[in-house]
C-alpha cells in the first residue's frame, strides 16, 4: 500500500508542478476526458453497449446476471454466488475482464469457471461494454475471446446537477426465488472544481428454490434430496424437506465504492477510484452435491470470503504531449480468495488462501493525424501472489501446514506492452482501423517446501515476447452496412496453467506443468447491416478463429506414472498443456424492428462450434455453449416501460461436451443438457421524477433446469419488487 500511496502523491505532485497557471476561477465548461474508452469506440470491432438504462430496468442481483439477460453473453454457474462469461466459446483466463477499463485478470485466473465478475457491483455501473472478438490489441494478453468493461458511476460537478450541492438515489429490492434482499444507497457531493461520489450495496440471498415443472419428457434433474448437517461436531445426513430448495447455496455480499474528481482546469482533471468487495463464505454448491458410498462426500465446501481492493489515480490532460490528449493512470489490487473444505465424517478442515497484489501503470495518448486518429501507449503489470494452506482437527483443535493449491514460494508475474491503432474515415461512408501491440513477460514460481506432493523440479520459469495486430474496415451502402475485421490475439500462461495442483473432480488430480507455451489465435469476422436507422434492423455477425498453441486439460504422466493416490484416492493424472490447433467458428443474429413509436420486437441468437484438431480425429472442445438467445416485446412510454421475452438454450448432447475440459459432464443428465425456454416479464413505473418503482416474474412456468456447464439448477419462479428514490 505505501508504493501505491507514494505513486499517487508522485503523479499529483508532478501534474501540479507541470501546470503553469493556477485558474482560480470554474471551467467554462467541465468536461470528463475519457481516453481508455477510445481504445474502442471509433473500432470496428463487434460491440455490444448495455446502457445505464438498462443496467436500472432489469434491477439483476449481479453483475453475471445482468450479462446473462442480455441473450448475447452465456454465463455458466457452479454455485449461486457465481458467474461465469462465455464469448465466442472463451472463458475465464481466455477473456478479459476489466473494470473502470483496468485489468480485473491477475496471474491466478483459472481456465474453468470464475465468479469474480460479481464483486463488480451492479448498482454502480454505468455502462457494460462488452467486445466480441480478439481484443488483445487494445488490452493485451488473455483477450482471446473478447472483453468486458464495467465502467461504474463518476460523480458530477454543480454544473451536471442543476447547482445541487447533494443528490444520490436509494434502493431496495426483494426475490421471491431465494428470499434475497438487496439495500444499495449513493450520495454525490458536487462542487465548481471537486465532486465525490459514495456507493454502498448490502446483498442477503438465501438457498436458492429451482423450477417445480419438469423441463418436457426430460423428467426432473438437479434436485436435492439430502443435505449434510453438523452437530456436536457429529456430521449428519439429513432428509430434505423441499428438495427444489438448494440447501446451502445462499450467502451475502458488500460493495462499497469511493469516487473523487478534481478538475484543475478546463483541459486537467484528476481521479482517485477505491472499490472494495467482499463476501460470506459461498458454498460450492456443485461440490456439496457430489455423491459417495456414505451418501454425499462433503460436509463442507466452500470459497471463502471473496476480497477485492482497487486504489486507481488518473492524470487526464488535453494537448499534454505533441499535441496529443494524455491519461496518465496507476492502480493497485489486492484480491483475497480461499477454498475452505472438510469431506464427511473427517475430522480435518482443509482451508487454501490465494492473496494477489497487482499494481499496474499506463499511458495512453491520443492525436490527430493526418485525416485519422492515432492511439498509442504503454503499459506495464506487476503481479504477486502468497499461495498457504492449512489443515485443522476440529477435534483437537491442532492446525497443520498441508499441500498448497499454487507454488508455496515465489510467485509473481511481469509484464510490459506498447501499443497503437489507427482509424480513418476514408469518404462519407468507409471507414477503417489497423493496431498493432507488442510486448513482454516474466514469470517465476518457487516451491519451498516440496514434501507434500513430490514434483521433480522447485521452480518455474518463463519469458516471453508477445504480440498482436487487428484490421477492419467499415463499408454504408445506403442502410446497408459491411464491417470486415481480421485480428489476432493471445493468452500468456500464468500460474495456474503452470504451477497448480488440485483435484477437478472426484478421481482426476491436475498436476503442474511448466513447459507451457503462449496460446495465439486469429479471427476472421464479418457483419452485415441491413436496415440500419430504420424501423427493421438486422445485424449478421459470422466469425471462424484458429486457436494455436491451444492450453487444454489433458492426460499427463506424473513421474511416469498415469494415475497417483491424492487424499486417499486413486485419481488419473492431468495437467494443463498445449494441444496443437483448434478451431471456433459461430454465427449471431441480432432483430429489432420498431411496430409504433412506443412498441417494438427484438431478438437475438447465437450458434457456436468447436473443436480440438488432431491427428486422431477432431474432439470437442470445451466452453463451447449450445445455440442460445433471447426475442421480446417492449412497450416504452414517459411513465412506464414493459417487457415481456424468452430466453432460450438449445440441447447439448453429451457427444459434444470435452470430456477431459471444463464442460463439467458430471453435473449434467445422462444424455446431456436439454433443450429449454422460461418465460418472463418485467416493468418498470416512474411515478415522478423522483420515484420508481419495478416489478418482474421470471420463469413464469416455473421450469426446472439448468444452463450448459453448470453445477446448480437455475432459479425456479421469481417475482422480484425494487423501489428508487432519487433525491
Amino acid at each position: 500500500m505505501k508504493k501505491i500511496h507514494f505513486l499517487i502523491a508522485f503523479f499529483g505532485a508532478l501534474t501540479a508542478y507541470s501546470q503553469q497557471t493556477a485558474d482560480t476561477t470554474a471551467p467554462k465548461k467541465l468536461k470528463e476526458i475519457q481516453i481508455i474508452k477510445e481504445r474502442y469506440a471509433k473500432s470496428t470491432q463487434d460491440t455490444e453497449r448495455i446502457s445505464q438504462k438498462e443496467i436500472e430496468f432489469q434491477k439483476s442481483q449481479n453483475t453475471a446476471d445482468l450479462l446473462a439477460n442480455t441473450g448475447t453473453v452465456a454465463v455458466q454457474k457452479s454455485q449461486q454466488g457465481g458467474g461465469s462469461p462465455i464469448l465466442r466459446g472463451f472463458e475465464a483466463n481466455k477473456i478479459l475482464l476489466l473494470v473502470d477499463g483496468i485489468r480485473m485478470n491477475n496471474l491466478i485466473y483459472r481456465a474453468g469457471h470464475l465468479q469474480n465478475i460479481i464483486t463488480v457491483d451492479e448498482n454502480s455501473l454505468e455502462q457494460i461494454d462488452v467486445l466480441f472478438g480478439p481484443a488483445s490489441t487494445i488490452f493485451g494478453s488473455d483477450a482471446l475471446g473478447g472483453a468486458i468493461n464495467m465502467r461504474t458511476k463518476n460523480p458530477m460537478f454543480l454544473s451536471q446537477t442543476d447547482n445541487k450541492v447533494f443528490s444520490g438515489n436509494v434502493m431496495s429490492r426483494y426475490n421471491s426465488a431465494n428470499m434475497g434482499f438487496t439495500q444499495h444507497f449513493d450520495i454525490n457531493f458536487a462542487g465548481k472544481r471537486w465532486s465525490s461520489l459514495s456507493s454502498f450495496s448490502y446483498n442477503n440471498y438465501g438457498d436458492l428454490r429451482m423450477g417445480a415443472n419438469a423441463n418436457g419428457k426430460n423428467g426432473s434433474f438437479g434436485e436435492r434430496p439430502q443435505y449434510v448437517e453438523t452437530t456436536n461436531n457429529v456430521d449428519n445426513l439429513i432428509q430434505n424437506e423441499n428438495p427444489l430448495i438448494q440447501k446451502f447455496s445462499g450467502y451475502k455480499q458488500y460493495n462499497a465504492m469511493q469516487k473523487i474528481l478534481f478538475q484543475q482546469d478546463e483541459d486537467t482533471q484528476h481521479s482517485l477510484n477505491l472499490q472494495y468487495s467482499s463476501s460470506s463464505d459461498v458454498p460450492r454448491y456443485d461440490r456439496l452435491t457430489d455423491p459417495s458410498c456414505s451418501g454425499l462426500k462433503y460436509a463442507v465446501w466452500n470459497y471463502g470470503p471473496q476480497k477485492r481492493f482497487l486504489s486507481a489515480y488518473k492524470f487526464s490532460k488535453q494537448k499534454a504531449l505533441f499535441d496529443s490528449d494524455m491519461n496518465l493512470g496507476v492502480s493497485y489490487q489486492n484480491i483475497e480468495e480461499s477454498r475452505i473444505s472438510r469431506k464427511f465424517n473427517d475430522d480435518k478442515t482443509k482451508s487454501q488462501v490465494e492473496k494477489v497484489n497487482v499494481f499496474a501503470f499506463n499511458a495512453d495518448f491520443r492525436r490527430k493525424l493526418g485525416k485519422g486518429d492515432l492511439l498509442y501507449g504503454t503499459e506495464f503489470f506487476y503481479d504477486n501472489l502468497n499461495s498457504t494452506a492449512t489443515s485443522s482437527n476440529r477435534i483437537t483443535g491442532i492446525v497443520t501446514p498441508t499441500d498448497t493449491r499454487y507454488p508455496n514460494g515465489i510467485n509473481h508475474t511481469f509484464r510490459a506492452d506498447v501499443f497503437a491503432t489507427y482509424n480513418e474515415k476514408i469518404n462519407e461512408t468507409t471507414f477503417y482501423n489497423l493496431g498493432i501491440r507488442t510486448g513482454y513477460s516474466a514469470l517465476k514460481s518457487t516451491i519451498a517446501n516440496n514434501s507434500f506432493f513430490q514434483l521433480p523440479y522447485d521452480i518455474i520459469k518463463q519469458d516471453n515476447f508477445t504480440y498482436s495486430a487487428t484490421a477492419g474496415i467499415a463499408k454504408n451502402i445506403q442502410s446497408t452496412k459491411l464491417v470486415f475485421n481480421l485480428a489476432s490475439g493471445y493468452r500468456v500462461p500464468n500460474v495456474d496453467d503452470l504451477g497448480k495442483l488440485f483435484e477437478s473432480v472426484p478421481g482426476t488430480l491436475i498436476v503442474p506443468n511448466r513447459n507451457i507455451a503462449p496460446e495465439k489465435s486469429v479471427t476472421a469476422d464479418l457483419t452485415v447491416t441491413f436496415g440500419q436507422g430504420k424501423r427493421i434492423q438486422l445485424d449478421n455477425t459470422v466469425y471462424y478463429t484458429r486457436l494455436f498453441d491451444a492450453i487444454v486439460t489433458d492426460h499427463f504422466l506424473y513421474n511416469g506414472q498415469s494415475s497417483v493416490i491424492y487424499e486417499g484416492v486413486q485419481s488419473e493424472v492431468f495437467a494443463m498443456q498445449n494441444k496443437g490447433n483448434a478451431y471456433i467458428g459461430g454465427l449471431s443474429s441480432t432483430l429489432k424492428m420498431a411496430i409504433t413509436k412506443p412498441l417494438g420486437v427484438y431478438g437475438t441468437v447465437t450458434f457456436t462450434k468447436g473443436e480440438i484438431m488432431d491427428r486422431a480425429g477432431n474432439t470437442p472442445l470445451d466452453h463451447i455453449s449450445p445455440m442460445y438467445g433471447k426475442a421480446g416485446l417492449k412497450y416504452e412510454n414517459k411513465v412506464m416501460l414493459l417487457d415481456f421475452y424468452t430466453l432460450f438454450n438449445g440441447k447439448k448432447d453429451i457427444s459434444d461436451y470435452s470430456m477431459n475440459g471444463e464442460d463439467n459432464e458430471k453435473y449434467a443428465p445422462k444424455g446431456g443438457m436439454p433443450a429449454w425456454q422460461t418465460i418472463n416479464f418485467k416493468t418498470a413505473f416512474f411515478i415522478n421524477k423522483n420515484l420508481s418503482v419495478y416489478a418482474g416474474i421470471e420463469n413464469i412456468l416455473d421450469l426446472q433446469y439448468r444452463v450448459f456447464a453448470s453445477g446448480i439448477n437455475a432459479s425456479g419462479r421469481n417475482i422480484s419488487v425494487a423501489a428508487k428514490y432519487h433525491f
